[in-house]
């Protein structure tokens, strides 16, 4: 049979590219692989070593992409990472410019004018490849969104624009990395129906590298465990799926549940907050952009001590709503809205306003460049800054340590943040949320990239969190089960 991609102890050239034991790895024709492991266990490493990025010692890769007739490993592999949503666009993206229209110029591109240019790029105008083309709008149903800019997309937009423009070029062997976090359940299926489709009509492998190992979709034929930085054999999807074990019902010990129990006792001590009274108040709230409505007269109370689920497809307006409350979007002085029991645009300065959140999302994540230690990132969010800009005092330091512990990353807390993997980063951004424990915690999608260990342990701090009936929570996700089991209330958004 075909090997399209062998490698035979394999050991990368730099000594801090490699995992702990030389690499076996095989792809064969009609195998679809599935690379799985907990956070940090190597999996970015091995995809980087399968694609030639960390380049490795002798001749031992071999690459055999027949029936394709390119002959550049990069254009017969093609990888879709966490950091590639917004292409081009993502060295010059900070979070407000998603919502500040006046931010983009007349040359930011739109959906449709950078899908043209990768169809035209990608291969010849044949009637098999338009085809291809009709078929990828339909199914990712992409036609609506053909003249919005790319900048305005919403985090499950940018993944289907992302996955088309990248099926487009027909590569040979494709690798996501976690393809399906960011997409409602509907879109979900709709992306494992389309590769599966794929997987008949092209010469097409595919790799998926997910955190979510209980997301393996059926046209998956074998998986590659990824533990502690080693690499497992090869198994079928059936073998490795009867071997897995159940996590435990709680993750978090019961030694920081009463930690974090002590630390929220001390803080609230002396301190007499109302349940029932307004936290946030929307009332006939519009936003638009153009000619497009993203949110129209929506009337939303959130009182102390409620715990939302706000759900909705892809492009329903879940951040952008959110974007509103924490005063990120410009548009939220032009929108009846009231914080705390303070009208927005009354005076207040957007501090006075962040004060009170606690907050993590798939936009801040990608607009969160700062290469700084990971104890930092968690100390900003004392000031709720993009970095660190004061010093912190040594009672702060405490306090975040204490939070990087939670999150089970006190010894990374020297390690500067972009050379954490995607989950370690998502976590040190959860323990920034919780840090300064804040009334309103405001969670869009915090679960993503974290594999199911990590998962669990999230939830097991947002239960015990909201233990204290004067924390009020907002949370985003669009698999019901990461929802905490404290959730009391839920608001659908519907796409205009």
């Amino acid at each position: 049979m075909q090997k399209i991609i062998e490698i035979k102890g394999g050991v990368a050239r730099k000594p801090e590219w490699r995992l702990k034991s030389p690499i076996d790895f095989t792809l064969l024709d009609g195998e679809h692989i599935a690379i799985v492991g907990y956070n940090a266990s190597g999996k970015s490493m091995l995809v980087d070593m399968i694609i030639g990025r960390h380049p490795l010692l002798g001749q031992c890769s071999k690459y055999d992409f027949a029936p394709s007739v390119k002959e550049l490993i990069s254009d017969n592999i093609k990888y879709i990472t966490f950091r590639d949503s917004y292409g081009d666009k993502d060295g010059n993206y900070f979070l407000q410019q998603r919502w500040n229209s006046q931010e983009i110029d007349e040359d930011t591109p739109t959906v449709g004018s950078e899908l043209d240019k990768a169809y035209a790029l990608s291969s010849e105008d044949t009637k098999q490849h338009r085809l291809l083309k009709q078929q990828l709008y339909d199914m990712f149903d992409i036609r609506h969104l053909l003249d919005k800019y790319i900048i305005l997309l919403s985090s499950g937009e940018l993944r289907k624009f992302q996955l088309i423009k990248t099926l487009l070029a027909s590569p040979r062997v494709l690798i996501m990395d976690n393809p399906f976090i960011g997409l409602d359940a509907k879109t979900r299926q709709q992306l494992k129906e389309v590769l599966q489709s794929l997987t008949r009509w092209h010469a097409l492998q595919i790799i998926l590298v997910l955190s979510k190992s209980d997301d393996i979709p059926p046209f998956i034929t074998h998986v590659v465990e990824t533990r502690d930085m080693n690499i497992m054999p090869k198994v079928t999807r059936e073998e490795f799926i009867d071997s897995r074990k159940p996590l435990p019902t709680s993750v978090l010990s019961d030694e920081k549940r009463e930690r974090l129990r002590t630390a929220m006792r001390s803080l609230n001590n002396g301190r007499l907050t109302k349940t029932g009274t307004e936290i946030v108040n929307c009332h006939k709230v519009c936003v638009k952009y153009g000619e497009r409505t993203i949110l129209k007269d929506l009337d939303w109370t959130v009182k102390t001590g409620e715990r939302w689920a706000l759900s909705g497809q892809n492009g329903s307006g879940k951040s952008t709503l959110l974007s509103l409350i924490c005063a990120d979007n410009p548009q939220s002085y032009a929108c009846n809205i009231s914080l705390f029991g303070r009208k927005r645009g009354t005076g207040e300065t957007i501090w006075e306003i962040k004060k009170g959140i606690g907050y993590v999302s798939p936009e801040m994540h990608r607009a969160y460049q700062k290469n700084l230690p990971a104890i930092d990132i968690v100390t900003s969010g004392l000031h709720d800054s993009v970095g660190l800009y004061v010093k912190p005092k040594p009672e702060d330091i405490d306090r975040c340590t204490e939070w990087l512990d939670m999150v089970g990353l006190k010894d990374k807390a020297q390690t500067n943040f972009l050379q954490l993997s995607s989950g370690e980063q998502r976590l040190v951004l959860i323990a920034r949320a919780f840090v300064k424990y804040p009334d309103l915690l405001i969670l869009d999608e915090p679960l993503h990239g974290l594999d199911n260990r990590n998962r669990r342990l999230v939830k097991d701090i947002i239960e015990t969190y909201c233990e204290d009936h004067t924390k009020t929570l907002i949370m985003v996700t669009h698999y019901k089960e990461e929802l905490p089991c404290c959730i009391t209330d839920s608001l659908e958004l519907v796409r205009n």
